[in-house]
């Protein structure tokens, strides 16, 4: 490993610590979780996720922000067996301001979809949905804070499955040191509208800037709570681990 400016490194770990800054990024998340059903099945997988700006005037930027699910999990449901496969795709475009408001807010707002790429039905919902997303931050100094959500209705697929409404809250905390390292704190909570029930994992992670050749990569690895989850799991603890691949200008 071939080492950076500290500098360069803060700034970038701040960037990746703001979901809707202009910089280009790969992620690959791999998340496990275990606790699901009468069986006591797990689930691992590994979100792909780009985060794509492209400046569309002076003043704004358009963020696509992508999540495709690449899942292997057994038992999620009952003696359900093994699947794995693709999961379904969560594709969000955020509207958002080059610059801060007065206040110093940080914000953007757009459309959110659901694709139904699950290649089993266990895997995903067979439906198509859509809705609104926003985020609103702020960093002061070595923080970032704020919140991202959305809302997702479903408007066409399988009739056999249930419908779909469900909202997404995420809330997160981090701090960057003035060695690039990062000590995040976030919720991705989902309240479900048809099953009238909660998922609450609550994330605590660290993750650090390094440059790879002449790469630039974070690595990131942490641990997750329960504090709330359906009927058939998951439940206690599980992992996460991470790394991004970051392409600043």
């Amino acid at each position: 490993m071939c080492s950076i400016s500290n500098a360069e490194e803060v700034e970038i770990a701040k960037q990746l610590a703001n979901p809707v800054a202009a910089l280009v990024s790969v992620p690959f998340q791999f998340n496990y979780d275990r606790g699901y059903g009468s069986a006591d099945g797990y689930k691992a997988y590994v979100n792909i996720q780009p985060v794509i700006p492209f400046s569309i005037s002076d003043s704004w930027n358009v963020i696509s922000r992508t999540i495709v699910p690449v899942v292997s999990q057994h038992n999620v449901a009952g003696k359900s067996g093994t699947q794995s496969g693709l999961g379904d795709i969560t594709q969000s475009f955020f509207f958002s301001p080059k610059s801060p408001t007065s206040d110093g807010l940080i914000w953007g707002a757009g459309p959110a979809f659901l694709v139904p790429t699950a290649t089993d039905s266990l895997l995903g919902a067979k439906k198509w949905g859509a809705g609104p997303s926003a985020v609103l931050l702020k960093q002061k100094d070595s923080l970032t804070y704020g919140v991202l959500a959305n809302h997702i209705w479903s408007l066409a697929g399988q009739s056999d499955r249930r419908n779909i409404s469900a909202t997404f809250l995420q809330p997160f905390f981090s701090y960057t040191n003035n060695k690039a390292w990062t000590f995040g704190l976030d919720t991705e909570s989902s309240y479900d509208w048809k099953g009238s029930q909660w998922s609450v994992p609550v994330n605590l992670t660290v993750s650090k800037v390094v440059k790879v050749g002449a790469q630039p990569v974070s690595f990131q690895v942490g641990v997750r709570y329960w504090a709330a989850a359906p009927e058939s799991g998951p439940d206690g603890w599980g992992l996460r681990a991470g790394v991004t691949f970051l392409f600043p200008k």
